[in-house]
């Protein structure tokens, strides 16, 4: 590309106009790219509020959880001591 400080008022002018053609007639492009990125951004926003609202309804129609029974304390039998044998 050219260096716009080497352009001569009249090609700059060109130039100008040129870039701005080209923006003019990127437009319509560049609305439709919007349309399409606006629509998704909606449909996800949609899945996700469908989303909470079913875990939402699972949460409610699942039954209350029970509370755990308490752990009851292992009972230690005493430990039987062993005895030696005795010679006869």
């Amino acid at each position: 590309m050219e260096n716009p400080e080497n352009l001569s008022p009249e090609e700059l002018a060109v130039k100008k106009e040129e870039m701005l053609q080209f923006y003019k007639e990127s437009m319509p492009y560049l609305e439709a790219q919007f349309q399409y990125e606006k629509m998704l951004s909606e449909i996800d926003e949609m899945r996700l509020k469908r989303t909470q609202i079913q875990m939402t309804y699972a949460q409610m129609m699942a039954p209350p959880e029970e509370e755990p029974m308490p752990k009851e304390e292992p009972v230690h039998e005493p430990v039987k001591k062993r005895k030696l044998k005795t010679e006869a």
